[in-house]
């Protein structure tokens, strides 16, 4: 099993969501948040929050078969991305163990 997490603009992932769940992949966990990437965007302003942040991101997170994270990526980044710099990041983390809250149990899903 897979966890695939990607930063993306906010602006971008309605379209994401929408490419991931007509694609069947349905099941994801969504966090605003913010970055501190290597490209400042001229004129952007500091987080309210934090003083050193700059670029106002969602990420979005979820598990897959190991067979589904081409197909994932490739969603992301057509439908996350705009061509400029600081669109955001992918990465794909290995799950050794999935385990159910409500029973405990070690799911066999993969």
């Amino acid at each position: 099993m897979r966890e695939v997490k990607a930063f993306v603009r906010s602006t971008r992932l309605n379209d994401v969501i929408k490419a991931l769940r007509h694609n069947g992949f349905k099941s994801m966990t969504l966090t605003e948040v913010e970055g501190t990437g290597r490209y400042t965007k001229p004129g952007a302003s500091p987080s309210l929050k934090f003083t050193i942040t700059h670029s106002k991101m969602a990420k979005l997170e979820l598990l897959c078969k190991k067979e589904d994270v081409e197909t994932i990526v490739k969603l992301i980044h057509e439908n996350g991305g705009t061509g400029e710099k600081g669109d955001g990041i992918i990465y794909v983390s290995e799950v050794e163990r999935v385990f159910k809250v409500r029973t405990g149990e070690e799911s066999q899903d993969e």
